[in-house]
C-alpha cells in the first residue's frame, strides 16, 4: 500500500493523480503556507516514508534495504529533498514509483 499526503490531505497512490497533486500544492503555496508532502510505502519488500523538507522530521530507524535505497535515490533525483521542489517533481516521482512497484 502506498499513501500520498499533501498538507494532511491523503490519498492512495492509485487516486493521487497529477491534477490533485498540483491543486493541493499550488493552493497552499498561493496562501503562503509551507507544503509538506509525504509518501508512505508499505509493501512486502518496502517499508519507508519519504518527506519533503517542509515536513517535521522523525528519527530514522534501520538501514534501508537496497530496494528502499533505490526509491530514496529516485526521491532525491526528482529534487524532493530540496526546498525548491515543484508539484511536477512529485507527479514525476509518483509516476516512476508506480513503475517500480
Amino acid at each position: 500500500m502506498v499513501r500520498v499526503s499533501i498538507a494532511g490531505e491523503e490519498r492512495y497512490l492509485r487516486d493521487a493523480d497529477s491534477d490533485w497533486v498540483t491543486q493541493q500544492v499550488e493552493r497552499r503555496r498561493k496562501d503562503g503556507l509551507p507544503v509538506c508532502v509525504t509518501v508512505a510505502i508499505d509493501t512486502p519488500d518496502l517499508a519507508i516514508t519519504l518527506a519533503t523538507p517542509e515536513c517535521a522530521r522523525g528519527g530514522g530507524g534501520r538501514t534501508p534495504t537496497s530496494r528502499e535505497t533505490s526509491v530514496i535515490e529516485l526521491w532525491n533525483q526528482m529534487g524532493l529533498n530540496r526546498s525548491d521542489w515543484a508539484p511536477g517533481h512529485v507527479v514525476a516521482f509518483l509516476k516512476r514509483l508506480r513503475g517500480l512497484l
